[in-house]
Order: C-alpha cells, then structure tokens, then sequence
C-alpha cells in the first residue's frame, strides 16, 4: 500500500508524464498529419471565395459539410463526386426556388463565377483525406 506522500508523487508523475505524451501527439498530428489530409497544396483562390460565399449564405443552417451543420438538406463532403460539378452549378444559378423531395431550397441566383468558387469549395473539400468519411451507402436506391 503507498503511503499518502507516494501516492501524491505517483499521481503527480504520471499526469505529468500522460501530458507531455498528450503535447507530442498534438504537436505531431498539427505538424504532419492534418496538412497531408486537407490537401492544402491544392488551396486556390476560387477555393477561399468558395468557403466565404458558403458561410456569407448560411449553407450550413441546412447543409451538413464533414458531419457538421444542419440535417435537414443533402450532406455536401462529396457531392461533386455523387451529383456531378454540372448539377451543382445548375442548382446553384438557377432563378427559380424549386423542392426536391419535399424539402425548398432557396434560389440563391448565383452568377457563374460565383458557382464556380463554390464548387471549387465544394471539389476541394471532396478530396480530403477524411479518413472513409462519409461511409459509402450499402443499400442501392
């Protein structure tokens, strides 16, 4: 049995010790392994207007994007891959406020420098390293 001194000391040690472990991991992850997953030698222009068009418009209050916003409309990680970079321009310049399935998206009108920006958004986020998300469907519709 330790005494209350040893025990102190034990304790203090290894919080010391998961700590320092605990700032190597971080440190190595920031360093290496988050600038190899986002692809960020491919970070343009068009892919910084893109995320600033997509957060000045709220996509997210219906959008999810890498599992974070609202769930009330399609998840956007990879729908150039699913949709096509045509459909999303489409969808993006049109005038005219439409309701697939049920759910209104708003005619946003973008011109076609704009919808290329968020697309450009859109196909760089696409083609992160995110490790198998999101999963592909088992079920074909």
């Amino acid at each position: 049995m330790l005494s209350k001194k040893q025990a102190r000391a034990f304790f203090l040690g290894g919080t010391v010790v998961f700590f320092l472990i605990f700032l190597g991991l971080s440190w190595h992850s920031i360093s290496t392994e988050i600038p190899e997953q986002t692809n960020e030698e491919n970070l343009t222009d068009a892919v910084v207007r893109g995320k600033k068009l997509f957060d000045s418009n709220n996509c997210v209050g219906c959008h999810t994007i890498m599992g974070e916003g609202a769930y009330y409309a399609p998840e956007l990680t990879k729908v150039i891959d699913r949709k096509g970079e045509a459909y999303v321009k489409v969808v993006l310049t049109t005038k005219e406020p439409w309701a697939p399935r049920g759910r209104k998206m708003v005619a946003y009108g973008f011109t076609d420098e704009e919808a290329n920006d968020i697309t450009a958004f859109l196909t760089w986020v696409g083609n992160m390293d995110l490790n198998g998300f999101p999963a592909e469907p088992t079920i074909k519709r």
